[in-house]
């Protein structure tokens, strides 16, 4: 009996890892469709906003300013910052270390919620997501479905709903506004921002400026 369950699990996980292992090989070139949120949303609000574009439709200071505001060492780590990891726990702080490639991995596969389940099922899947795209489409994933307002999702539609513009068309400021609002983006706005959100999108406005001068923004970058 103990065999046979031992085996049954053993098969239960290849099944898994190979299907896992094919939905990202397939994502890397196909775009994923809506998320298990956006659906939840689409139910609650009537309706969403998303219009998907490419990252050569998106200004490229737009990219820079998003990993800059959450996760500045997006190209040196491996899906994990183990650095920042450290900081946290050191320091004792509650906030989180979570990187682009886990919030693409939470958003696209997994649900919205603490639990130890999503946060193991996020640790095992980040290093294949990794492994599986390049730097650059995770970041033109995250950016395609990131939630910028309440009903506001992916980059394109954020330009359009704050500043009336297309994603390619986002200024330095305009794009460091909508980086500022995640990841609360029903508390913030990038229209009216408070001298909060101000203060901040001033950082990383430096931040995007920083990691392009250094080389930190080379991985998603033609």
């Amino acid at each position: 009996m103990r065999r046979w369950l031992r085996r049954w699990v053993l098969w239960f996980l290849l099944v898994s890892v190979l299907v896992t292992s094919g939905v990202l090989i397939a994502h890397r070139f196909l775009d994923p469709g809506a998320t298990l949120y956006m659906k939840q949303e689409r139910h609650r609000l009537g309706h969403i906003r998303q219009d998907w574009v490419p990252m050569s439709r998106i200004a490229p200071v737009m990219a820079r300013s998003v990993v800059a505001a959450e996760d500045a060492n997006f190209c040196t780590h491996w899906g994990f910052d183990m650095k920042a990891i450290r900081q946290v726990v050191e320091s004792g702080q509650a906030r989180g270390a979570s990187t682009l490639s886990q919030q693409t991995v939470k958003n696209v596969y997994l649900w919205h919620g603490r639990s130890y389940l999503r946060k193991a099922l996020e640790a095992v899947i980040t290093p294949m997501l990794e492994a599986a795209w390049p730097k650059r489409r995770i970041v033109e994933v995250y950016l395609n479905i990131a939630e910028f307002d309440e009903g506001v999702f992916g980059v394109e539609a954020a330009a359009q709903h704050y500043f009336g513009v297309s994603a390619a068309k986002l200024s330095a400021t305009q794009a460091a506004r909508l980086a500022a609002v995640l990841p609360a983006p029903k508390d913030r706005s990038a229209r009216n921002p408070t001298p909060r959100l101000r203060k901040r999108a001033a950082s990383i406005m430096d931040g995007a400026a920083t990691i392009r001068r250094d080389g930190r923004a080379a991985c998603f970058e033609d």
